[in-house]
């Protein structure tokens, strides 16, 4: 199989249906089946997300899936931004439900009617929870599996402490294990924005955002972490007791990596013509043997390969014993993205060697039986360095300037994100961005987070004011 990844929307819908990776087949519109092999691969991202963030002191807890239409109702600015996409049930049985329930569109308005029972002292601070969830939202937008859909499965942590400095440093902390994870882990670059005042979570103070490319161009939201100071807290009466007796509103983030987006990411960056090509540590099956059979050696050379398998239980490892051709083989289990294949045949016995071969390259290396157990070692090591490197590469050229419309639309046709002169990321910028979407079909990302660099006599790419700031400019999913 050879998909031309230049057509980067036919090769994807080619690729999750192929690969088996979802089924869009169910009876209700934006909702798929999420097929065994990607729930293989994103459980093993929840773990290892799940394992940060314990590392950094989150414990986790579960959440009703159903939240009281007052408790939405509790903080004007949510409410009036999330009411749109928000699924309700009102019927129970026969019964009409006395007050419409809401179907999670995520958990804020959940856990800190809770948070306000649980928080009294300082002793109760701080409070770090994480709650791996599925979400649903009434996406209006044209949906995509795993990119866009009406359900999505990520992860939440919701954290409360004593003063703005903590939580700060938590948006911080936020945004380290989004480079550990996602960059170094999944090998997925991305940027991290702190977003225009007109495009925060509803009801946050500030929020910042990694975003990736696509390839064709396009970005893509992976985890955002929100400063959402004391306007929750303030709703949901979420105080504490300092030392000295005085009651104070506690302040309060919120972190979402959205796993099954985030599989999206992983799928577009490190894909080829020939399907998926996976870190090794993701793949559901890290190892498949392929014996090359010829009639009378059979018993032989499926002995070899068994003992082979059983050498390295340590890994997922497949035999593929079926009675298709080594081609077909290895045509399949390349679109599946396996990373390591082995290859064994009656010669191979003979040698007293394994032929080799990685995923993310096209040579075959011919490695003695003695020296396997370093080879695989040294593939698993090597093919993680070599998918961070290759997309860190990528992502480099992807990156613009412009001063001018003009300049930004040609930009834009060969670059994912272009840095402009903005006049400022408050509200009253606005009016700037929707002149750029117009000419330009570009969202303003936001400013690049913890840059200290500042326009120098530029005016902005809109209104042609005094730039105050720089403002990266992307088409978006």
């Amino acid at each position: 199989m050879q998909i031309d990844k230049s057509n980067f929307s036919e090769w994807y819908n080619t690729i999750i249906k192929d690969a088996e990776l979802c089924d869009l087949r169910y009876g209700v519109k934006g909702f798929v089946v999420f097929m065994p092999w990607s729930v293989m691969t994103m459980k093993k991202m929840y773990d290892r997300y799940e394992e940060v963030l314990e590392r950094n002191e989150h414990v986790p807890a579960w959440f009703p899936a159903l939240i009281p239409e007052s408790y939405f109702m509790k903080e004007a600015d949510h409410v009036e931004g999330f009411a749109p996409e928000v699924m309700w049930v009102t019927e129970a049985g026969r019964n009409k439900l006395e007050e419409k329930l809401g179907m999670r569109p995520t958990s804020e308005t959940a856990m800190y009617s809770m948070y306000s029972l649980w928080i009294h002292g300082v002793k109760d601070l701080p409070l770090k929870i994480y709650h791996p969830s599925q979400v649903w939202r009434y996406e209006t937008k044209a949906t995509k599996p795993f990119i866009r859909s009406r359900e999505f499965y990520w992860i939440e942590a919701h954290d409360v402490f004593a003063t703005e400095e903590q939580a700060m440093q938590q948006v911080r902390e936020d945004m380290e294990m989004a480079e550990e994870v996602i960059h170094q882990k999944f090998g997925v670059p991305f940027l991290f924005f702190k977003r225009p005042q007109w495009d925060k979570f509803a009801g946050a103070v500030n929020t910042f955002a990694a975003d990736t490319l696509m390839p064709d161009g396009r970005t893509l939201q992976l985890p955002s972490t929100h400063m959402l100071g004391q306007n929750f807290a303030k709703a949901f009466d979420v105080k504490f007791t300092d030392d000295d007796g005085e009651s104070k509103y506690c302040w309060q983030t919120c972190y979402g990596p959205a796993i099954s987006r985030i599989y999206a990411a992983v799928i577009a960056t490190h894909g080829d013509e020939k399907g998926l090509v996976l870190p090794f540590d993701l793949a559901p099956v890290q190892i498949v043997i392929v014996p090359i059979i010829k009639g009378e050696n059979t018993e032989k050379v499926m002995a070899k390969c068994l003992e082979v398998k059983e050498k390295f239980s340590q890994f997922k490892v497949k035999l593929d014993d079926s009675e298709n051709t080594p081609g077909f083989k290895y045509n399949y289990w390349e679109m599946k993205g396996v990373p390591v294949r082995l290859e064994i045949g009656e010669r191979d016995i003979e040698s007293k060697s394994v032929m080799l071969v990685r995923r993310d390259m096209k040579a075959k290396v011919k490695v003695p039986e003695a020296d396997l157990t370093n080879a695989i070692e040294n593939a698993s090591k090597e093919i993680q360095k070599n998918l961070v490197e290759k997309a860190d590469e990528w992502f480099g050229k992807q990156l613009g300037k412009a001063k001018t419309m003009d300049e930004l639309k040609a930009a834009l046709d060969k670059q994912g994100f272009v840095r402009v002169p903005f006049c400022t990321d408050e509200m009253h910028g606005k009016e700037c961005a929707e002149k750029v979407k117009e000419a330009t079909h570009a969202n303003m990302r936001g400013s690049l987070f913890g840059s200290k660099e500042k326009p120098k006599d530029e005016k902005c790419i809109a209104c042609g004011k005094k730039a105050e700031i720089y403002l990266y400019a992307a088409r978006q999913y």
